[in-house]
């Protein structure tokens, strides 16, 4: 799926695309470091550049911008669930679907899923023996990203 951004703005590990509806932000993607970027041209656009890059200087920053996170009830069942894992840790897939009665692949479905990583931080839910996946990616992009978002999060205070 191509997606037409409304922006893509620089961050220290790629780009990140975003979409907004109605209602704020409704989507966040994970780019290449080479995606031309485009300047945010619209006040929850602007919004969501200014709180993403604050949060990429300091992880103790609150991401504070109008965005819509929509999906099914059990992929917003996962991402609440997402939302309650404290920075700078982790929980297993395995960790999380059993928390909600569910199935680690069914979890890793809603991961992958999530319309608005950072925001629902996705990438703090990992294999049972290692990073697990990242994005339903392909390549070695998805899991680089997934690693400096950890090792950010765990920088000290």
């Amino acid at each position: 799926m191509v997606l037409s951004y409304q922006a893509v703005i620089a961050v220290p590990f790629g780009r990140l695309g975003l979409l907004e509806g109605k209602a704020g932000v409704t989507r966040i993607d994970f780019l290449p470091p080479g995606k031309e970027l485009l300047a945010p041209a619209t006040p929850a656009l602007r919004a969501a550049a200014s709180a993403l890059h604050a949060w990429c200087e300091d992880p103790a920053r609150t991401l504070a911008f109008p965005y819509t996170l929509q999906g099914s009830a059990f992929q917003q069942k996962v991402w609440q669930a997402l939302c309650a894992i404290p920075r700078g840790r982790t929980r297993t897939y395995g960790e999380l679907a059993a928390s909600l009665d569910s199935s680690p692949r069914a979890v890793g479905q809603a991961c992958g899923g999530n319309p608005l990583p950072i925001v629902v931080p996705c990438h703090r839910v990992v294999g049972s023996r290692g990073l697990g996946g990242f994005m339903h990616g392909q390549s070695d992009f998805p899991l680089t990203v997934k690693r400096w978002l950890l090792a950010h999060e765990r920088r000290p205070d």
